[in-house]
């Protein structure tokens, strides 16, 4: 089995610390880093997803060369996030279409596509690469048109999302409702073993590459939602961004 990831690529850098006293220079909380966690986010954390759950599947990877950072300062007592500062998105380089991009995509028996809007993937990029896949499962937060929604098989949205996607075909709309589990034709499909949330950070990435995997396995779109919502339920109780 091949899977193909295609999108903007990250380093998560969780900085934990702990907060016990206001600046006296103004009113704002000093922040006292004590430990720090590092890892690949964005389409690297799922494609680290799909490791996670079969280390076996050939996994390729095609994404910017330039990465962005996200620094999330975390209070380490109670997981509360202080601030998120962001480095990298104003100077992300572009996806292209070259000879052996177009191989890794016709040889792949799907493609994931982990679309973060950041400026690496175009409209007409995804769409070609939709029409060239076997199965595409694209994850997006841009603002998405009747003609990517037709190129790709199914597209992963959280509520917000689907909210500023209102009016698209619900027969490839996949919208993540949380702990609530995942709606699909209009029908709700439950987390089998909902957990206690700790930090939701990468719990999309999460869902849509166990939906990926377990789709390619079973060919059953039932099936892979409810084990897209256990996994994600493992990973949103735990700190950090991490696998199942």
């Amino acid at each position: 089995m091949k899977i193909l990831v295609i999108g903007e690529i990250c380093t998560d850098k969780f900085v934990y610390g702990k907060i016990d006293r206001l600046s006296p220079e103004a009113p704002v909380p000093v922040f006292i880093p004590l430990d720090e966690r590092t890892n690949y986010g964005m389409a690297g954390n799922v494609v680290k997803n799909i490791f996670a759950l079969n280390p076996e599947i050939i996994i390729n990877s095609i994404h910017n060369k330039k990465l962005i950072t996200k620094t999330r300062f975390v209070d380490k007592k109670t997981n509360h996030m202080i601030m998120r500062m962001d480095e990298g998105e104003n100077n992300i380089d572009e996806f292209k279409m070259t000879d052996s991009v177009l191989k890794n995509i016709l040889d792949s028996d799907a493609v994931i596509i982990s679309d973060y809007n950041k400026g690496f993937l175009s409209d007409e990029d995804i769409i070609d690469i939709g029409k060239l896949s076997r199965i595409t499962v694209l994850d997006s937060k841009r603002k998405l048109s009747d003609e990517i929604v037709r190129a790709v098989n199914f597209v992963k949205l959280n509520e917000k999302e689907y909210q500023n996607n209102i009016g698209l075909n619900v027969s490839k709309l996949l919208i993540t409702l949380g702990e609530r589990g995942v709606m699909y034709m209009g029908e709700t499909y439950p987390s089998p073993s909902p957990k206690e949330t700790i930090d939701v950070s990468g719990a999309g990435d999460t869902f849509v590459a166990s939906f990926t995997y377990k789709y390619l396995m079973s060919d059953d779109i039932v099936e892979s939602l409810y084990y897209a919502n256990q996994m994600s339920a493992i990973v949103v109780s735990k700190k950090g961004v991490t696998t199942p």
